[in-house]
């Protein structure tokens, strides 16, 4: 590698590009896998003109002028490079000549909501390229485990596709499993006697992060299938079982969603059922009481009547005779209801 090339030091962006945009550009040997050095964006193209070379080049969140310049240098598709700019773009992996062009929604768990980004993947026989957009994380450590295996980094850019793809995925498993023992706290307040607006508030509000979770994870098991079987030119055979292996990972990462979604749907009618019978348990208890109530109310109401032949007018035993009478109609009233478990 011609010493012109190679730069000691993080690759700069051009003078209209803010420097944290690039965060990599490294150049690594085909032959043993090994990591050459960093080089400026402008010595990619020179880079490229040399043997057993490839580049490998982090972004995040670019600016157009940025992404003409990588377009230039990388001799990326004007469709692709509209998507890269635009963000906001569906999970789907495209071909356009030579090179794939790769969307990935990714996610983490911010103050217990899920926060969405997008990675953009430029994948050519020489180069790989990732475009972070929104919330994800570097892929400095998927750098640095595929720089840990030369022997496969030297099988070329895809084993770094791999690299990515892999943290991308592996990242989403901890969501899902943080959604489990959040809902496994909550139980108390599922099966409280009490209604409580807040938790059905939260069920419902990780019920719609996971179903957006699944929209972004469901086509992803369609484009590592892509890789499994297709594109010989650009995904080597002896890469392939690591692929199958993102597969499965993606797999299980759906399952778990799935699953995970049927448990809080679960937990929300659980929920509003217990409130709902805890609402009928009151209404029973009210109604039984009304009832014990209803009774010396009709009888003393006959007694409010302005006639002349009233029992107790003339008999010294009608008050108590009637108070005996009221007594044992509630009581009875309340031993029926107590019977039946209203009160």
């Amino acid at each position: 590698m011609r010493a012109m090339t190679l730069s000691p030091r993080p690759a700069p962006a051009p003078d209209d590009a803010k420097p944290a945009m690039v965060v990599n550009c490294v150049a690594y040997n085909t032959r043993d896998g090994k990591r050459i050095g960093d080089v400026t964006l402008d010595a990619i193209s020179d880079v490229l003109k040399q043997p057993d070379t490839f580049v490998w080049v982090g972004l995040h969140e670019p600016d157009e002028s940025l992404l003409l310049k990588l377009q230039e240098e990388f001799d990326l598709h004007d469709l692709a490079i509209e998507d890269a700019q635009a963000a906001h773009q569906r999970t789907k992996i495209e071909a356009y000549g030579e090179s794939l062009f790769i969307v990935v929604q990714t996610a983490q768990l911010v103050n217990g909501h899920i926060a969405f980004g997008e990675t953009h993947i430029f994948l050519g026989a020489r180069y790989l390229l990732t475009v972070r957009h929104g919330a994800s994380l570097s892929y400095a450590p998927a750098r640095r485990a595929c720089e840990h295996t030369p022997d496969l980094l030297a099988l070329g850019p895809s084993y770094g596709l791999y690299g990515v793809l892999d943290f991308i995925v592996d990242n989403l498993l901890p969501i899902v499993r943080e959604f489990k023992e959040e809902l496994q706290e909550l139980e108390k307040d599922i099966f409280g006697d009490t209604f409580k607006r807040r938790t059905v508030r939260r069920l419902y509000d990780m019920q719609r992060d996971l179903m957006t979770l699944r929209l972004a994870v469901a086509p992803l098991q369609d484009i590592i299938s892509q890789l499994v079987r297709m594109h010989p030119h650009l995904i080597q055979d002896e890469l392939r079982a690591y692929f199958r292996d993102v597969y499965d990972h993606v797999f299980r990462v759906n399952e778990s969603i799935s699953a995970m979604r049927e448990m809080l749907a679960a937990a929300i009618n659980i929920n509003l059922s217990l409130v709902t019978f805890n609402q009928n348990e009151v209404m029973k208890k009210l109604a039984g009481w009304a009832a014990m109530l209803a009774a010396p109310t009709l009888i003393t109401s006959w007694y409010g009547m302005n006639f002349h032949h009233m029992p107790e007018l003339e008999q010294t035993w009608a008050y108590p005779a009637m108070i005996c009478l009221v007594i044992g109609v509630v009581a009875g009233i309340y031993a029926w209801l107590k019977r039946s478990r209203w009160l």
